[in-house]
């Protein structure tokens, strides 16, 4: 089971997504849970260890639209629909970034991507299907660490375009 607990200072060991959360003072919960390597998908392991329902659990994608890096936050029970990204932010097409280029433009590792404190700010697209909930569960920046905020929190932090970008 996961355990939980509520962040109120950034302390040591914190991640940058954990420490911009708190600095903006939004209410969020961090929930950290054993990871496991051979698991096929980190989302679906996040989703199971947590006892959350997938369609609550979001996972964190780069991906290049025209030449242009854009973070896409969709349901770990789908997958990303790259026409509809490219659509959400004005572009043409899209394709998913270099691994490498991810990593070392969000500051994170691959599998601990978060949408929130990253190295440098991509514009960022939520799936609108997170509106539907009143909080979902996103990468806290590392494997095996989720936090659990308002959909319309993560909208505001990130600047997010809400958009329908996920499919089944």
């Amino acid at each position: 089971m996961a355990k939980k607990s509520r962040k109120q200072q950034p302390q040591s060991g914190g991640t940058p997504a954990t420490v911009a959360l708190t600095a903006a003072g939004v209410p969020y919960e961090v929930h950290a849970y054993d990871h496991d390597p051979a698991h096929p998908s980190y989302g679906e392991e996040a989703a199971e260890a947590m006892g959350v329902s997938p369609d609550r659990v979001f996972k964190t994608l780069v991906a290049d639209v025209d030449g242009a890096l854009t973070v896409a936050v969709v349901p770990v029970a789908g997958q990303l629909d790259l026409k509809a990204l490219a659509a959400a932010v004005g572009g043409k097409r899209a394709a998913m970034a270099d691994p490498t280029l991810a990593e070392r433009t969000t500051g994170y590792v691959r599998g601990g991507i978060s949408p929130l404190g990253q190295r440098k700010k991509l514009r960022t697209v939520l799936d609108d299907s997170a509106s539907a909930h009143a909080t979902i569960c996103v990468s806290a920046g590392r494997r095996g660490l989720e936090v659990e905020l308002s959909p319309e929190d993560l909208t505001t932090l990130t600047a997010a375009v809400l958009a329908p970008i996920g499919r089944a």
